[in-house]
């Protein structure tokens, strides 16, 4: 079994864990304050979820990165080159609180993004949805709830689906980053905050 480390335990860092835990998958979480912080979050998520440090979190197999924009930088500085290993991009070019869009100059965010995890091959996943969607349970009137996700590296795309299903959701592949990057991110994409379902 792939390994999983989650860099960011803001709201969408939890709820992935909080779905990962769900499914007993086990990870390691981390943030900029410390494993010391978050073992309370640790134990409410359960045994299947634990605290580490960020260098620890990132030298999982597959390593989920959600934290505010601004503060990517330093939470990705000093990484090792991340040899090849998959690097799932669940960030949005926004600046909280006010939400307020970040100028790319046109570009895809998960290319700004990619050039900060050198070796990485990096999925553009888990950033459209609202966190509190994310959390909960994937079946959904009657169906599956959509996760989309998109990539350049056609195996880590087809890992981070056979993981999105794993979870109880339905994944659909939008393509490329700079297509399905574009499509899935917010602001500017049309489909984020869109809770859709498939039905079997």
């Amino acid at each position: 079994m792939k390994t999983i480390g989650i860099l960011g335990a803001g709201a969408i860092g939890t709820a992935f864990a909080t779905a990962l835990a769900t499914k007993g998958i086990p990870a390691v979480i981390a943030n900029s304050r410390g494993p010391a912080s978050l073992q309370e979050l640790a134990a409410r998520l359960g045994p299947t979820i634990r605290a580490g440090s960020r260098e620890e979190a990132a030298a999982q197999d597959i390593v989920l990165v959600a934290v505010n924009w601004s503060k990517l930088p330093t939470a990705l500085a000093g990484l090792p080159d991340f040899g090849g290993r998959i690097v799932i991009d669940a960030n949005n070019p926004i600046e909280a609180p006010l939400f307020k869009p970040v100028d790319l100059a046109g570009r895809v965010s998960s290319a700004v993004f990619a050039e900060r995890v050198p070796g990485a091959r990096v999925v553009k996943a888990f950033n459209h949805l609202q966190a509190h969607l994310l959390a909960s349970d994937p079946a959904a009137e009657g169906g599956r709830r959509v996760l989309f996700f998109s990539g350049d590296d056609a195996r880590a795309k087809a890992e981070v689906g056979a993981l999105i299903a794993q979870l109880g959701f339905f994944g659909i592949d939008l393509g490329t980053l700079e297509v399905g990057g574009r499509l899935a991110q917010f602001p500017g994409g049309p489909l984020p905050a869109l809770n859709l379902v498939k039905f079997d």
